[in-house]
């Protein structure tokens, strides 16, 4: 059975799927206080992703640009799919983000025998009480990391889908709200890797961005030997924010002003996507309302109040490519969906406006 795991800044390891001690679904607990925190009217976003990056950077060293996006996605409240070939860092990355914030953490290492129960949870019959009782999954904290997603079956990814899109778990027709923050961290090995599967398409638009970690340049690896031969900078990582502040800080990123012409750029650039004879599948509505999010968060994290079409230009690769697919022609040329993207953001034009 896969593994889940929790803990309350920090993930603490165990077997099997184990009770919420931090923070139960239904608020109570030592966080529950954070819910009665409003959000204040002045948010220095930018200050604070200063922080949570220079926090995950002494974790994940010489990847700037990987950390930067991570914070995007998690103050546009999205999810954020972490692809690599193994030993890079992808569940080093999403550990350090979970570390970084004071809130319910939970992570489940999909197994190919892991079930859909394992993640939402389970309805249990007390023999005392002659009645039903729900018994949470790992879905319920603020920040789940799912490890190799790709290793369990596409029923178990699936059970994924509801708490995602919607921040709920429904289980035998009773629906329970999930906490937030939420966000799924996941991270996956490339699909030719011996026993994985392909993320169904549904489950890959769900999530606001891709990125992949890349080899660390020279400097970087020599770092890492010097310094983790004896010891693990992730159990030095304290937490930098708190549940409410992450909702402070969302809050004001949805705050940003977007001019109107660059919201017709964004729908210009998804339904280029659907047009584009490289392409199958184009983006879907739901696309270019994340990479909106995403534009807004960049926006905030550069310390401005407005949304540029720099921002969205920055976002649309990570944000829309992983939901695209090739024709078999644009395939067998070696086209990528990446590349594709790039080739768009050229012909698009950029509207501009206030």
């Amino acid at each position: 059975m896969g593994r889940v795991t929790e803990g309350t800044a920090e993930l603490r390891s165990g077997r099997g799927a184990t009770e919420l001690t931090s923070a139960p679904p239904d608020g109570t607990g030592p966080h529950a206080a954070e819910t009665a925190v409003h959000d204040q009217p002045e948010v220095d976003v930018a200050a604070a992703g200063a922080r949570l990056a220079e926090a995950i950077g002494r974790v994940v060293e010489g990847k700037p640009d990987v950390v930067r996006l991570a914070l995007v996605v998690l103050l546009a409240e999205g999810h954020l799919l972490i692809e690599d070939v193994p030993g890079v860092g992808k569940t080093t990355l999403a550990k350090a983000l979970a570390r970084t914030i004071d809130g319910t953490v939970r992570r489940i290492q999909f197994t190919p025998d892991l079930l859909p129960s394992d993640v939402t949870g389970v309805a249990v019959y007390d023999q005392e009480s002659r009645a039903f009782e729900f018994k949470p999954g790992a879905v319920f904290a603020n920040v789940v990391v799912a490890d190799e997603i790709n290793r369990a079956s596409p029923k178990t990814q699936s059970a994924l889908l509801e708490c995602m899109e919607e921040r709920q778990v429904t289980v035998d027709g009773v629906t329970y709200e999930l906490a937030r923050p939420f966000i799924v961290v996941a991270t996956q090995n490339p699909q030719e890797m011996e026993g994985t599967y392909p993320l169904p398409e549904a489950q890959r638009d769900r999530f606001t961005a891709r990125v992949s970690m890349g080899y660390p340049d020279r400097d970087a690896e020599l770092a890492m030997l010097d310094e983790r031969a004896t010891t693990d900078p992730l159990t030095a990582l304290s937490p930098v924010i708190d549940a409410a502040g992450v909702r402070a800080l969302v809050a004001a990123v949805g705050r940003l002003h977007v001019a109107e012409p660059l919201r017709r750029y964004v729908v210009s650039l998804v339904e280029a996507t659907r047009r584009s004879p490289d392409l199958r599948l184009g983006a879907s509505p739901r696309a270019g309302l994340q990479l909106l999010r995403a534009a807004r968060a960049t926006a905030a994290l550069a310390g401005r109040d407005h949304v540029l079409p720099d921002d969205v230009q920055a976002m649309a690769v990570p944000v829309l490519a992983h939901r695209l697919l090739l024709t078999p022609d644009a395939a067998l040329a070696r086209r990528d969906t990446q590349r594709v993207v790039t080739d768009l953001l050229a012909a698009v034009p950029v509207q501009r406006g206030h």
